[in-house]
């Protein structure tokens, strides 16, 4: 029965995956305070802005030192910012995603193969094709972003994972095709 280790290897993958969530939430504090110093530099240049570069307290001008310093601060707090989302950004977008997908259709297609009734190779390479496909995506996916590996990005790069991806689906939809029972083979 080729389709249990698809059904196995989703659910055990999926909890890989999803476990990203916490390490996300764990960051949020970081996030939080980048957020609120951005919006107090943020302020204070808008409002020398909205006061025509005027100092608030002797109401001068401001010197092109001060402008430049208060500029200089609000980049640096935006840089700041984006720096402390960038992790959960690249997590949320990369192998969270596509990893809980990807599991996902391991135990749809884990299910699918038990209602089959095609040969036992055809069987088992579409189960291999869809597990491959998956380490080879977003496996490499979480290597890189989680443990910055920077060989698996090299790997990544293949594409070799999303065409296994799509191989496995068009594939699974030949066997359907040509084997679906609607009960237990």
């Amino acid at each position: 029965m080729t389709g249990k280790y698809n059904i196995v290897f989703g659910f055990l993958y999926l909890v890989l995956t999803a476990a990203l969530g916490p390490v996300m939430v764990n960051n949020l504090p970081a996030i939080g305070e980048a957020q609120a110093g951005k919006q107090q530099h943020m302020g204070a240049l808008q409002l020398a802005a909205d006061s025509g570069f005027e100092n608030a307290e002797t109401l001068e001008p401001m010197t092109a030192a001060e402008i430049a310093r208060a500029n200089a601060a609000a980049l640096l707090a935006l840089n700041k910012q984006f720096n402390a989302e960038l992790p959960n950004t690249a997590i949320k977008g990369g192998p969270h995603a596509h990893g809980n997908l990807e599991a996902l259709l391991n135990i749809v297609v884990g299910v699918v193969l038990v209602f089959l009734s095609v040969g036992l190779r055809f069987k088992q390479l579409i189960s291999a094709v869809f597990i491959l496909g998956t380490l080879l995506h977003s496996g490499l996916l979480y290597l890189v972003v989680v443990f910055n590996l920077a060989w698996a990005g090299t790997l990544l790069g293949t594409g070799v994972g999303p065409v296994l991806i799509l191989l496995g689906l068009l594939l699974a939809g030949i066997a359907a095709a040509i084997g679906w029972k609607g009960k237990v083979a």
